[in-house]
């Protein structure tokens, strides 16, 4: 390059461009000045250097609590606008921790610690079919959760037969036939996913897991009003109310008793396979169409109606599945009695042979119409679900 062409490109640096656009003939002027004339607010640009000198910022953060999403034994969940300068506004879920269960504030704050531990630990594994986590923080002693709002349903709000009447009222036939031939489809309990659907939720659940996992964490309640899943048609596991870490598990634990494995219910401590049989009997219910701990009376009956489904899955299951076999001893792997006769972890249970990346390659294998973009299909199918909702944000 001549030293004429360095001369020329030094001064198009000292250039700010300054692009006008006129709206009535949507032409475009340009004009070129040198940096140097621009007008600086000094006082400004010292404010600016400040911040990068003291390598500390603090700010006050705004939050206008705007609908109650969920309410449980540990608090209740809000849909939260947090507010920032210049009319920036972000939807966030609040989960405000309730102390009414515990017999004083020292019990309250223990609690609350475990809860921040687990956060702190999930925030940092970024996962995305897990829930994000934002904040752990205390107000007036009462403490919150700040995490991402999820902008679809759960699987309980999905597996509700009101909302397929309304879909097929609201779709052409030929949409409504290849919802259901693709994704789910109505029975006389509750909607019934197909397998291939089914499956390509669990698949993303059970990377969360593997994630989860890795990090020496158990969810604890894993269960249908427990995975999200997003417009996109993406899954995520959500609620870490029950979560611990493997190596500190808290003196009281909690459970949902139709999704909990058997040694859960018999008193011994969750584990990673247990949240595999939990998301087992998700799956069953997905792809039967029906709770099969339904209508368990008492404990006793709970606990032996799971000792006895690994060998009924046959009866349970729809008839017409595609590679049925395949999928009964996938369910059998996730929800042996024993936890040593499951899956070894997430991981396995996803993409090893038997698992249910496999399942998916034997569908295409047995039937090439079935090779659908399911995640894509989700969503279509979700959005349709959708409309005419109230909109959360």
């Amino acid at each position: 390059m001549s030293e004429s062409q360095l001369d020329a490109a030094e001064e198009m640096e000292r250039l700010t461009v300054t692009i006008t656009r006129a709206p009535e003939d949507q032409t475009i002027s340009y004009s070129l000045e040198p940096k140097a004339m621009l007008q600086t607010d000094n006082e400004l640009v010292e404010q600016y250097q400040n911040f990068l000198d003291n390598q500390r910022l603090s700010w006050t953060t705004h939050h206008h609590l705007t609908k109650l999403l969920g309410a449980g034994g540990q608090g209740k969940v809000y849909l939260s606008q947090r507010r920032g300068a210049d009319n920036f506004t972000l939807p966030v879920a609040i989960k405000v921790f309730s102390p009414e269960r515990f017999s004083n504030e020292d019990a309250y704050v223990e609690t609350m610690q475990r809860h921040a531990d687990v956060a702190m630990r999930i925030a940092q594994i970024q996962h995305d079919n897990l829930l994000d986590v934002h904040n752990f923080v205390d107000r007036n002693r009462i403490r919150m959760l700040v995490m991402e709002w999820i902008d679809g349903l759960d699987l309980r709000m999905l597996l509700n037969s009101e909302r397929m009447q309304r879909l097929e009222s609201n779709v052409s036939q030929k949409r409504w036939n290849r919802i259901n031939n693709h994704i789910v489809t109505t029975t006389q309990n509750q909607p019934r996913f197909r397998s291939g659907a089914a499956i390509a939720i669990v698949r993303e659940c059970l990377s969360a897991l593997e994630a989860l996992h890795r990090y020496g964490i158990v969810h604890g309640d894993i269960k249908p009003g427990n995975i999200m899943i997003k417009r996109t048609g993406a899954a995520k596991i959500i609620d870490i109310g029950s979560a611990f870490p493997l190596e500190s598990p808290p003196p009281q634990r909690t459970c949902t008793p139709a999704y909990a494995a058997p040694e859960v219910l018999k008193g011994e401590l969750a584990s990673p396979l247990s949240d595999l049989a939990s998301l087992g009997y998700v799956l069953i219910e997905l792809i039967s169409g029906k709770n099969p701990f339904a209508g368990k009376r008492n404990y006793d009956e709970m606990v032996q109606a799971k000792l006895d489904l690994p060998n009924q899955l046959e009866e349970i299951l729809p008839p017409k599945l595609g590679n049925k076999e395949f999928l009964i001893n996938f369910c059998r792997k996730l929800i042996a009695v024993d936890p040593a006769d499951r899956f070894e972890n997430a991981a396995e249970a996803h993409i090893n042979n038997q698992g249910a990346a496999d399942y998916h390659r034997q569908l295409l294998m047995d039937n090439s119409s079935e090779n659908v973009e399911y995640e894509h299909e989700i969503g279509l199918w979700l959005e349709e679900t959708m409309l005419g909702d109230e909109p959360a944000a």
